[in-house]
């Protein structure tokens, strides 16, 4: 069967402009998909003939989710850590050492099995498209190894051997960051897309970071940047001076960072379960939607800040917490995670786009947000294949 037709569709969302802000949603709708794309979008008593048909019994169908920040290449957890939290220790993002001693433990076989696990989960909750950092290997082959792994379920990999200055380089941090700059470099260049740096007190400061990000460009790699989580910084100011296509967190800023990010362009992604587990403040995605900045949603899931892979569960923060509409969240979430991947062919449903989607057991999106906690996502497609 080369072509399908998903007919009978309550609510589809195709983010296309064309078809009205934010969403471009139409009612009583259908979408042929041929092969892995879509190839045509419309009403339900338009739609063209098919090789197949699925009747969708009114169901909400809208793009699959696009997580572009998440953290999946590592072994144990932390939640011990988690719990001391709860009681009112607060998060420093010290944990990460740990993480790197069990990661640096683990099999290869152990990592691949626990990254397959976790994009298993993502799918069931709709995630078509995720990217995956490094960073908790922190030598030259850990590093290596983690991004070799992550490729295997993505292409969206990002280096991020500037997670932390590991403890045998306590006392060295500039030779730290020859090594990221230098052999580190050059043995993941191969198998990544990105390179990311944590720009904050008790990680890497402006100086370090521009480095490490510039020798990535260098190479090749485009730059993210993890800014202004644990307190205002520098950022969001060096992502934008950079060209990086995301600041990630920004969680602190200031009138002069929300300016920064509106006029270059440099997407805004916020990460409201770290907020959630770290009792934390959520960033004012009102603000920064209203000064025209671009945001994304994203699940940062990783075993100490954040151990969630839900982008359901990130799109009613959004709404509940950071004062964000169900149609400003679901887009920040499809074709906010893509702009934020520099994608056009994901986090949208219009012909051309690959066919990845999400079917709702809900007459409607804002199910998202209005029902939090349950599993809403009846079917997953890839590609144009039920998964």
């Amino acid at each position: 069967m080369t072509s399908l037709l998903l007919t009978n569709i309550g609510s589809l969302v195709t983010n296309d402009p064309a078809r009205g802000e934010p969403l471009g949603e139409l009612r009583d709708a259908a979408l042929v998909v041929e092969g892995s794309k879509v190839a045509w979008v419309g009403r339900r008593q338009d739609a063209p003939a098919a090789d197949g048909a699925v009747d969708l019994g009114g169901r909400a169908v809208i793009p699959g989710f696009v997580d572009s920040h998440a953290h999946l290449v590592f072994a144990g957890d932390r939640a011990d850590e988690f719990a001391a939290r709860m009681t009112g220790t607060p998060y420093s993002a010290g944990g990460i050492r740990t993480t790197v001693a069990a990661t640096r433990q683990a099999t290869d076989q152990a990592l691949t099995a626990n990254v397959g696990r976790l994009v298993t989960e993502m799918r069931r909750q709709g995630t078509t498209t995720v990217e995956i950092k490094s960073g908790y290997g922190l030598t030259v082959a850990d590093e290596a190894r983690a991004l070799r792994i992550a490729e295997q379920f993505t292409d969206e990999t990002t280096y991020l051997g500037a997670h932390v200055v590991p403890a045998e380089f306590a006392d060295d941090p500039a030779g730290y960051v020859s090594v990221v700059t230098g052999p580190m470099l050059d043995a993941v260049a191969e198998h990544a897309k990105w390179i990311d740096v944590f720009v904050e007190r008790g990680a890497f400061d402006e100086d370090q970071a521009r480095a490490i990000l510039t020798a990535g460009q260098r190479k090749g790699l485009v730059a993210r940047v993890h800014a202004n989580q644990l307190g205002e910084g520098p950022g969001v100011q060096l992502a934008c001076a950079i060209g990086a296509a995301a600041a990630d967190h920004c969680t602190y800023l200031s009138d002069a960072d929300i300016d920064a990010l509106a006029s270059t362009g440099v997407v805004a992604g916020l990460l409201p379960a770290v907020e959630f587990s770290t009792r934390s403040p959520y960033p004012d995605a009102r603000r920064l939607i209203d000064a025209g900045v671009t945001v994304a949603l994203a699940t940062d899931c990783n075993p100490g800040s954040g151990y969630s892979s839900s982008m359901p569960l990130c799109i009613a923060l959004a709404v509940r917490e950071m004062h964000m509409t169900p149609a400003e969240a679901l887009w920040s979430a499809t074709a906010g995670g893509a702009a934020s991947l520099r994608r056009t062919d994901v986090g949208r449903l219009t012909p051309g786009a690959r066919a990845d989607l999400a079917v709702l057991d809900a007459a409607s999106y804002i199910h998202l947000a209005y029902r939090p906690g349950v599993p809403l996502v009846s079917q997953t497609f890839t590609g144009g294949r039920p998964v």
